[in-house]
């Protein structure tokens, strides 16, 4: 048996646990013939509906609709999965492999001899989004530089190193520093989803299954499985499955800042007067309306983007239910609509000068910008007019 395989037998049943690179052609090889050799009941891949979709159908992406994305407040979630899918094709060029063709493999292998599939993962909207909900303000912060550093890295990955990955010793190194780095995006990432799998593996139909998955979650599933095996675990995914709801306590806060903007206008016009009131309120839209515009500048978007960042910036960082960087977003998707090229080619321009060529990228790029620019303004201007309060 292969180092990068695991079996876990119980009862008669049998589990061949797979452990691939996602971008090596030595796994995509290993997986056909392991498949053919084994001819399981069932071939489970690591990959969820829209993933095996979007691998199984290259052209996938010219369905895209830039608004609805926003609409959906789908913007930064689009962003990680561009990045992180350019990641995978960056590494991926030196060795010929497109990202998941071991997984395209393991589906095509079974469909030539009749077997059937079970699609294991947990949809990749989910897990983002489990991953967003729990981290606080500096896991984000990390979160966000480590997705925009990996997607403007330069750096190659040769064959060697990519095979390295399907080690046990070199994956116990990569975990170790992620635990240590960002350890609630581990939890997600590796141990949910290491959970998930496992349950889905096991819950997959026939005595005889073959699972492909990624070397980083052998380990796990594996014990998981044997968990199971013993019945020591339960094979049940109802708490990962969804976003965890907000707290109440998040919620009150999405209105603290407002509250406190508006009453300390409304007491500037009470205790200090007109001219005192006018002087917060003008500091109010001032500080959020110029960086709303300058983070929108930066990204280049239409002057009338612009202007829009400028005068709705300071409203709606009074509301919690919409932020500046969906109204910008689609006031740019409108006023500079993407082309057919521009999806065509949305894959391959994740880089800097891709993000201001790209249409749709620069419709990502106003909406994080202009967002980062009111936040930045709504803790300063709400620290000038607490300030001028005082002074009264």
């Amino acid at each position: 048996m292969s180092q990068t395989q695991r079996i876990v037998e119980c009862n008669g049943r049998k589990i061949t646990l797979i452990g691939t690179a996602h971008v090596s052609k030595e796994s995509v090889e290993e997986v056909k013939e392991t498949i053919k050799v084994i001819n399981p009941d069932c071939v489970a891949v690591e990959l969820d509906e829209k993933r095996a979709d979007s691998i199984q159908n290259s052209e996938k992406y010219k369905e895209l609709d830039i608004v609805q994305v926003l609409k959906r407040g789908e913007g930064f979630l689009l962003i990680a999965n561009l990045i992180l899918a350019s990641f995978q094709r960056k590494m991926g060029q030196n060795v010929g492999v497109k990202p998941g063709d071991e997984m395209l493999a393991a589906i095509d292998v079974a469909k030539e001899l009749n077997i059937p599939t079970a699609l294991v993962d947990r949809p990749i909207q989910i897990t983002l989004r489990r991953a967003w909900a729990k981290n606080g303000f500096m896991g984000r912060i990390k979160l966000l530089s480590t997705l925009i550093a990996s997607a403007f890295s330069k750096e190659e990955v040769s064959a060697e190193e990519i095979e390295k990955l399907k080690k046990q010793s070199e994956m116990d190194s990569m975990m170790t520093e992620l635990a240590e780095y960002m350890p609630v995006i581990k939890e997600v990432l590796i141990d949910e989803r290491d959970k998930y799998l496992a349950t889905n593996i096991w819950n997959s139909q026939g005595n005889n299954v073959v699972a492909v998955l990624g070397a980083g979650h052998l380990p796990g599933v594996e014990a998981h499985l044997i968990k199971m095996s013993k019945n020591e675990e339960v094979a049940d995914n109802s708490e990962i499955s969804s976003v965890p709801p907000k707290k109440v306590s998040s919620k009150i806060v999405g209105w603290i800042i407002p509250t406190i903007v508006i009453a300390v206008i409304v007491a500037g016009f009470v205790y200090g007067g007109t001219k005192a009131g006018s002087m917060m309120l003008t500091t109010w839209f001032l500080w959020n309306g110029i960086p709303a515009a300058i983070g929108t500048t930066i990204a280049l978007a239409h002057p009338i983007t612009v202007i829009v960042a400028f005068l709705t910036a300071p409203f709606t960082s009074l509301c919690p239910f919409i932020g500046v960087g969906f109204v910008t977003g689609i006031v740019q998707a409108i006023v500079q609509k993407p082309k057919v090229t521009d999806i065509e080619t949305l894959q391959d321009n994740i880089s800097l000068k891709g993000f201001y060529k790209n249409r749709i990228l620069k419709v990502l790029m106003v909406f994080v910008l202009s967002s980062l620019g009111s936040s930045i303004g709504t803790f300063i201007g709400g620290a000038d007019i607490i300030g001028q309060l005082a002074d009264i």
